[in-house]
């Protein structure tokens, strides 16, 4: 086609080379012919030329190009015809889009467009329900000036997305929402948000339950405690064939005291999302504690268990919580490691955020294990947590106080060397004093 064109184009300056030769044989000007005609082409390409400019200026997208002749004429075909089939493509994703937003206008769950800096670009009839977004009022604003809670602001400058959030509705308190955000494209953010009020409403019920039932069972075993401790004071007035018997009754009057201690904890714990006394917190002398107290459940077994703390960082929360979690840590280690085995536990920070880590020479947890392991009664081995005293609920009061504190737990195993439970702070939670 390029070559037609090509001779097609030769061909017309010859013509006009020729009539202008032809115009000043004539006159006798030659020079003079050539330069008016040639001119004249040259004035007439340039008009098409104007033409082309003007629409493109002034293009709207069901506008044809102007008509020409010959090689403009071909050129503005041309340009028609992509014009064309850029309208088709653009009839073809514009259905697509409009599909897609007649699905997700149908959903129950609100879909959120956000750009990089989380201003809102588009959203569903969902999201006004759940989050009173309004159309088109709140095009373009800021995600954050409209959920306010502290925790969604918090969650979204950190990035970490891999979990996600729940809290109540900005329209009603009553109503809870779940919170998944998903990164695309340009680091833009798709969230999606569910009512979960229905699932938090079991939730909380099966929180109620558990707590109530730990309470009214703690009556009834400190009686039974009295009395066991009464018989075993006196069981040689009564029958010393009975004190095995109620050895093991006292034994499992206390296990069930300290299970029953564990789920109070752990509802006091999921009842609230911040811990009341937030104050400031020497870590160091806390482990300290916790270290001293380690050494002496080890007893004659001597575990080497060595500390590693930065004295100058402190950690905000409640001193009782963070006792708690952190000593179920380290005399996990020491319950689950063999004797003369050595035990690491190390405070720092970096910029990442404030760690403990608490390394032991144990035998290690299998893989398929880890994903499972703050789970409350979740036990790798039952005749080894039998045998140990655990309740299955230690590592699900660690992960709750982590939750509270800004925290996350990391674990990394390998078999028949030993395991690292982490606690990872936020940057902010810890601080130098």
């Amino acid at each position: 086609m390029n070559q037609n064109w090509h001779s097609v184009l030769l061909r017309r300056l010859l013509l006009i080379i020729g009539g202008c030769l032809l115009l000043g044989l004539l006159s006798g000007y030659y020079a003079w012919a050539l330069v008016i005609g040639l001119g004249a082409y040259l004035a007439w390409n340039l008009r098409q030329l104007l033409r082309l400019h003007t629409w493109l200026k002034q293009y709207k997208t069901d506008e044809p190009p102007p008509d020409g002749h010959g090689l403009w004429g071909e050129v503005f075909d041309s340009i028609y015809r992509l014009q064309r089939r850029d309208q088709r493509a653009r009839g073809r994703l514009q259905a697509v889009i409009d599909r897609v937003q007649e699905s997700t206008a149908a959903l129950k769950d609100a879909v959120i467009m956000l750009d990089r800096d989380g201003n809102l670009e588009w959203w569903n009839l969902a999201a006004e329900t759940l989050l009173g977004l309004k159309t088109p009022q709140d095009s373009g604003q800021s995600i954050a000036n409209l959920v306010r809670h502290p925790r969604f602001k918090e969650y979204f400058e950190l990035g970490n997305f891999s979990e996600p959030l729940e809290l109540p509705s900005p329209l009603n308190d009553h109503l809870r929402v779940h919170f998944q955000i998903t990164r695309y494209g340009n680091d833009e953010h798709l969230m999606l948000v569910r009512d979960v009020t229905r699932v938090h409403q079991l939730e909380q019920m099966r929180k109620d339950f558990i707590a109530n039932v730990s309470h009214e069972l703690r009556t009834p075993l400190t009686v039974i405690a009295g009395y066991l401790e009464t018989l075993l004071d006196n069981v040689e007035e009564v029958n010393p064939r009975w004190r095995r018997a109620l050895q093991q009754m006292q034994q499992q009057d206390r296990r069930m005291q300290t299970l029953l201690n564990d789920l109070l904890l752990l509802a006091k714990l999921e009842a609230t999302d911040y811990p009341s006394d937030n104050q400031p917190v020497s870590v160091d002398l806390l482990l300290l504690s916790i270290t001293a107290d380690a050494q002496a459940l080890s007893g004659n077994r001597n575990h080497r268990i060595t500390l590693e703390a930065d004295s100058r960082l402190q950690l905000k929360g409640s001193e009782t919580e963070l006792r708690s979690a952190f000593s179920n840590l380290v005399f996990n280690a020491v319950k689950y490691t063999p004797d003369e085995g050595s035990i690491r536990v190390r405070w720092w920070a970096d910029e990442a955020g404030a760690h403990l880590s608490v390394q032991d020479s144990g035998q290690g947890i299998e893989a398929k294990h880890l994903p499972r392991l703050t789970e409350r009664f979740y036990r790798v081995d039952s005749s080894r947590a039998a045998t140990t005293g655990g309740t299955g609920l230690g590592l699900a009061i660690v992960k709750h106080v982590l939750l509270r504190h800004r925290g996350r737990l990391e674990i990394t195993s390998v078999v028949g060397q030993g395991s690292t439970f982490t606690c990872h702070f936020a940057p902010g939670q810890g601080f130098k004093r």
